[in-house]
């Protein structure tokens, strides 16, 4: 079984400063444990859940935006049992390791040589977790770097697809996708630059045709109008099952996809 855990699905400047809702990111366990864009309220989110830090496998960070990254430093200290081992991989966008395009680094030289792998990737790189095969992909965002991910688990391909505008060639990237998490920041038509409005999600989703759609990074503007309302706007236009998801949200991949 594939196991997705939502530690927060809060994003943009304002539902982070606030913490609205929180924006831990996500675990994926599939064997091994992958921690994704561990954000504020990351760590309090894994003590609620009972997730032991010093489980982490490895920990992705897809850009150097806080409400991906404010977390990870602790985590790497945890991962690494509070650097008494070498241990996990640390895999992010330029900018989070070197800084790239006048952001970051976000990460320590000093927590970068914690994990047994840190690794800084680029759209169309893959790597492994253990067994769990990791495909690196492009996005259009104003940290230029940015990046989302394919998991290719053994109960199919869970797409993160991380914060980017809907241009040329970003859709293409998910076809064959199970599961689709897709950032969300604004409601209805409302662009911003760099990110994706519900509007925006009604053609990503029409292209990918994936069996379920999770809504996270949801901005103020799409919390206060009502996630599951935007959620259902997306589903009725393409027949497609549509789901906003809530902080601690849990997703079981099995034969059937289960949502507690």
């Amino acid at each position: 079984m594939t196991r997705i855990t939502f530690l927060g699905t809060g994003g943009g400047r304002h539902a982070t400063i606030y913490q609205t809702r929180s924006t831990g990111g996500f675990i994926l366990d599939s064997g091994r444990r992958v921690h994704v864009d561990p954000g504020p309220g990351a760590l309090t989110n894994m003590k609620h859940c009972k997730l032991d830090p010093a489980d982490t496998d490895a920990i992705l960070i897809s850009h150097c935006h806080p409400d991906h990254y404010s977390d990870a430093e602790v985590l790497i200290e945890g991962m690494c049992k509070g650097g008494a081992e070498r241990r996990g991989g640390l895999i992010a966008s330029e900018s989070v390791l070197n800084g790239f395009g006048g952001i970051g680094p976000c990460i320590s030289p000093y927590h970068q040589r914690y994990p047994k792998c840190t690794r800084t990737v680029v759209p169309g790189d893959s790597f492994t977790v253990g067994a769990l095969g990791i495909d690196v992909t492009r996005s259009d965002h104003n940290d230029i770097s940015t990046v989302g991910f394919r998991f290719n688990t053994e109960h199919g391909v869970v797409s993160y697809v991380s914060d980017t505008s809907l241009s040329k060639g970003i859709t293409e990237q998910y076809v064959g996708s199970r599961v689709l998490m897709l950032p969300i920041t604004t409601p209805n038509d409302r662009r911003i630059k760099g990110h994706m409005c519900t509007d925006d999600a009604i053609d990503f989703v029409n292209a990918v045709r994936p069996e379920l759609t999770l809504f996270l990074h949801m901005g103020i503007y799409v919390i206060k109008l009502g996630p599951e309302e935007q959620a259902k706007k997306v589903a009725e236009a393409t027949g497609c099952k549509v789901v906003a998801a809530d902080d601690l949200m849990v997703v079981d991949i099995d034969d059937q996809i289960t949502i507690r």
